[in-house]
């Protein structure tokens, strides 16, 4: 490996080791490229923390006279960039090289960035008794504050998992590269992180593209914009004589099915994955509401919800069975930095106050949200506070890109966001949803577009979603 001086930039750049790497494209062919890495403090106000390396994955341009790196800032929190490069994003990693290096970073905590072994928590959940909100929530909240404990025992600086902490991490990258300026690129969690990086050291980003965008603020999602999503897909169903003949009005549906699983728990069975012995639990309905948070991010799963509720509504519970108990493995597992990045950038009392009166009334309830803010104020010091969460104004030049059926994170909270951009532009996808890059090619040109400096399209119609009709 060569370790390469910083040049030029700032006081203490990070000294940044690279090597020639071979990327695996998804078709299978090797693209030459390089694997970085370089070291951050694990908490830059505790001077006892320990350093940990971040590493990334950098593809070279192809201009002649390249403009600012652009930094890819994935999505979850806790997915890996690197992965993502080689996944239905690839051809956009290609395609920006036009423009400058392009880095697929794995930020803290993740992938080949990992800093922390994935824990289990110390106390199984009783399946004996119906698997209620109210127990799944308190058993989150107790694996969660174990495996904290653990963690801090094998020498982690858990409060250094924040979006602040990674803010920074971007702009130590941004030295290390000994260049003045970067170009962000994110999605979902990485359009939060990418806001942070501008709120605390915009002058050293040029310009920005995100898309599913969740506002510093935006961590936890209103209630009332999921159910707003479902009424934008009913008027689909309207429209579509054989979707309204068999599914007719689908939120009245969901809450007849909700108000009977509430009142009278359903045993299901199936066999978890990695295992041969089948399991028998009684549900609720809010682990039916959790499997529905995550089917609507994108129109094709969103299509297939109004016959997941026919089905449920004749009794017909083995069709989701297997999917529920599948879920149910990931409340004894916590990864660490998804969690805590989640704890750190907290929701505000107001805010909170909203969402419990939305989820109150809401069609999938807080279930989307799930753990947070489930497991809010389980860490008080990790907590960014409220100066974190504030409006932010900023006159770097962004792109926003929302898609109208993405239930993840809605247009309208992206106008919020929008309003404290001097120079921002939106861009609104008719018919997308939140994995917005690879849905439709006319994303990507607007993207490569904007980040070229040029003005792209601000509407996109793309072809409404087809819904599973039993026959």
């Amino acid at each position: 490996m060569a370790l390469l001086p910083a040049t030029g930039a700032a006081q203490a750049a990070p000294a940044l080791t690279i090597a020639p790497y071979a990327f695996k494209a998804p078709d299978g062919s090797t693209i030459e490229a390089e694997l970085g890495s370089f070291t951050v403090p694990e908490r830059r106000a505790n001077p006892a923390s320990r350093r940990i390396t971040l590493r990334f994955v950098r593809f070279r341009s192809t201009a002649a006279k390249p403009g600012a790196p652009i930094i890819y800032l994935a999505g979850g929190p806790g997915a890996s960039g690197i992965r993502t490069a080689a996944g239905p994003r690839f051809p956009l990693f290609m395609a920006l090289r036009a423009l400058g290096d392009v880095i697929a970073l794995d930020q803290r905590g993740v992938g080949q960035s990992s800093t922390m072994t994935p824990c289990i928590a110390r106390t199984p959940v009783d399946f004996t008794q119906p698997l209620t909100r109210a127990v799944l929530v308190q058993y989150t909240r107790d694996g969660l504050a174990d495996c904290i404990a653990q963690w801090t025992a094998a020498g982690v600086d858990v409060d250094g998992y924040t979006t602040r902490e990674s803010a920074a991490d971007i702009d130590d990258l941004r030295k290390a590269l000994g260049v003045p300026q970067v170009a962000l690129w994110g999605i979902s969690y990485g359009s939060h992180l990418g806001l942070a990086v501008l709120k605390y050291h915009g002058a050293s980003v040029s310009r920005a593209v995100f898309a599913g965008i969740e506002g510093l603020e935006q961590t936890v999602k209103r209630p009332a914009l999921t159910d707003s999503l479902f009424a934008r897909v009913q008027r689909l169903i309207d429209a579509d004589t054989a979707a309204r003949a068999a599914f007719g009005d689908v939120a009245t549906t969901m809450r007849r099915v909700h108000a009977r699983l509430d009142s009278a728990p359903v045993t299901i069975t199936a066999t978890p994955p990695g295992t041969t012995q089948p399991r028998s639990v009684r549900i609720s309905a809010f682990l039916v509401q959790l499997l529905v948070g995550s089917m609507i991010a994108d129109p094709p799963n969103i299509a297939r919800v109004p016959a997941l509720y026919a089905a449920l509504d004749a009794g017909q519970y083995e069709s989701v069975a297997g999917r529920i108990i599948g879920q149910l493995g990931g409340v004894t597992m916590f990864t660490g930095m998804p969690e805590l990045m989640d704890l750190a950038s907290g929701i505000d009392p107001t805010r909170l106050a909203l969402v419990e009166r939305e989820a109150a009334r809401g069609l999938l309830g807080d279930a989307l949200n799930f753990p947070m803010p489930h497991v809010a104020g389980l860490r008080p010091a990790i907590d960014l506070g409220a100066a974190f969460r504030a409006p932010l104004q900023s006159n770097v030049p962004t792109l926003f890109i929302s898609g109208t059926l993405d239930g993840r994170t809605s247009p309208a909270e992206a106008a919020v966001v929008r309003a404290g951009f001097r120079r921002g532009r939106a861009l609104l996808v008719e018919h997308g949803g939140h994995n917005i890059f690879e849905a439709d090619p006319r994303v990507a040109e607007a993207v490569v577009t904007f980040l070229r400096g040029e003005v792209p399209a601000e509407r996109i119609v793309m072809t409404p979603p087809r819904f599973m009709v039993p026959r």
